[in-house]
C-alpha cells in the first residue's frame, strides 16, 4: 500500500500565464495539504536563484511561480520569506534581471539573501554542517525548484534545490570535500534536504532545461509541467519518470532510498505523461583506479570544463568559486588545470556568459560511440 506522503501531484501547464498559473498552483497546494499555515507563520519560500538570468533561458524558477506562492501564503494568513544564496551575484541581482521585482510588486513579501547560518549536527559521515538559519528556523518551507539538467548530478530538482541552503561560498567547500564521487556528494545533499525538510516541494517545469545544465550552458526545453507533492524524493522520482529514466539512475533519489527516506513508487496523481527525446548530460567519472589510470583518464578521456574565449569576459566568477583552485587567468585566457579539476562544474554553474561548456576529449568521444548500446 503506498502511503499519502509519496503522492505525486501532475498538472499541465503549456506557458507562463498568470490566469493559469494561479488556480492551478492554488489547487495543488489545497490537495497536496501539508502547508497548514497559522495566522503570521513564517514561510519561507525557496527559489532556484542559480545566477542571474532572464526568464527564456530557463536557469532559475520563474517569477510567476514565485509570485503565485507569494499570494497563495498571504491568502493563507502567512508571512511569506523568498531567500536562497545564489552560486554567481546577489538575490537583488536575479531579482531584476529575472523579472521578480516586476512580478512582486505591491506584494507583502520580504526578500533577503541567506547570510547567517547554524550548525546542523546531520550524522555521518559529514557532522556538523551550516545550514542557513532562516532555512533552519522558519514555520514552512515552500520548495520551488526548476526542472533543470546538471552536467554532475544528471538532474537538479527537489533535493538539490536545498543546497542552496549551504550559505555563499561554504557551498564550493563541500564539494571540495565530497570531490568527483556523485554518490558520496547524493549522501550530503539528502542529508541536507532531511535536516532542512521543507513542508511541501513543486516544480517548475512548464519550461525546462536539457543538455549541460544547470546553468546557462543548458538548452530551455519546453515540458509543459508542474509536479508537486509533500516529499522531495518522491517529486524528482516523478520528474525521472517524465524524462523515463528510472529514478535509481538519479544520484539523489538513490541516496535518499538506500536512507530510507523515500520509496521508489510514487503515488501518480492528475495529468502524468512522458516527454520523448530529453537530452541528458553525459558523465564521466574521473576517480577510479591506480594514480596513472586515474591521470590518463582525466587527460584524455574525461568530460572537462572548456572555455570559449570569444563567450568569456574575464569577469572572474570561475576562478574565484572554483573549489578546487583549478582555473587561473594567464594573460587574457583562462587556463584549467585538469589534474586538480575535480569536474564539480560549479565553474559552469556560475559563468552567466555561457563561455564554459563540458566537452568531451577525442578519445572520450571515441569510447562513447564504441560502447553505447546499440537498438534492434
Amino acid at each position: 500500500m503506498i502511503d499519502a506522503k509519496n503522492a505525486v501531484y501532475f498538472k499541465k501547464i503549456n506557458k507562463y500565464d498568470y490566469s493559469l498559473i494561479r488556480p492551478a498552483f492554488f489547487e495543488m497546494m489545497g490537495t497536496i495539504g501539508s502547508l497548514k499555515i497559522a495566522a503570521n507563520d513564517t514561510v519561507l519560500i525557496k527559489p532556484n536563484f542559480l545566477t542571474h538570468a532572464k526568464p527564456e533561458q530557463a536557469v532559475v524558477t520563474h517569477p510567476l511561480i514565485v509570485k503565485v506562492a507569494v499570494e497563495y501564503v498571504l491568502e493563507m494568513g502567512g508571512r511569506p520569506r523568498i531567500s536562497d544564496s545564489p552560486a554567481s551575484g546577489s538575490v537583488k541581482k536575479i531579482m531584476k534581471a529575472g523579472g521578480f521585482d516586476e512580478a512582486l510588486k505591491g506584494l507583502d513579501v520580504e526578500i533577503a539573501e541567506f547570510e547567517d547560518y547554524v550548525k546542523v549536527d546531520v550524522g555521518e559521515p559529514f557532522g556538523e554542517i551550516e545550514i542557513a538559519r532562516d532555512a533552519m528556523e522558519t514555520d514552512h518551507i515552500i520548495n520551488l525548484p526548476k526542472f533543470k539538467t546538471h552536467v554532475m548530478m544528471l538532474m537538479t530538482l527537489g533535493v538539490k534545490n536545498l543546497f542552496g541552503c549551504i550559505v555563499g561560498l561554504k557551498k564550493p567547500a563541500w564539494h571540495l570535500k565530497t570531490g568527483v564521487d556523485g554518490d558520496y556528494f547524493a549522501r550530503l545533499l539528502v542529508k541536507i534536504y532531511a535536516a532542512v525538510n521543507p513542508t511541501v516541494t513543486i516544480i517548475d517545469g512548464i519550461l525546462g532545461m536539457e543538455g549541460q545544465g544547470p546553468g546557462k550552458s543548458g538548452v530551455p526545453r519546453q515540458i509543459g509541467v508542474l509536479i508537486g507533492s509533500q516529499n522531495s524524493v518522491c517529486a524528482d522520482i516523478g520528474a525521472c519518470r517524465m524524462v523515463r529514466m528510472r529514478p535509481e539512475s538519479l544520484f539523489t533519489t538513490k541516496a535518499a532510498i538506500e536512507m530510507g527516506l523515500a520509496l521508489s513508487e510514487i503515488d501518480v496523481r492528475g495529468e502524468f505523461f512522458e516527454i520523448d527525446g530529453y537530452k541528458m548530460p553525459i558523465r564521466w567519472s574521473p576517480s577510479g583506479g591506480p594514480a596513472f589510470i586515474q591521470r590518463f583518464t582525466r587527460r584524455h578521456l574525461t568530460q572537462r570544463p572548456v572555455v570559449d574565449p570569444e563567450a568569456c569576459k574575464l569577469c572572474g566568477d570561475c576562478w574565484t568559486y572554483c573549489p578546487a583552485k583549478a582555473i587561473e587567468k594567464k594573460d587574457d585566457s583562462l587556463v584549467f588545470d585538469y589534474d586538480k579539476c575535480i569536474r564539480c562544474y560549479c565553474c559552469i554553474e556560475v559563468c552567466h556568459h555561457a563561455a564554459l561548456k563540458g566537452v568531451e576529449p577525442v578519445f572520450g568521444k571515441l569510447i562513447n560511440r564504441l560502447t553505447k548500446p546499440k537498438h534492434a
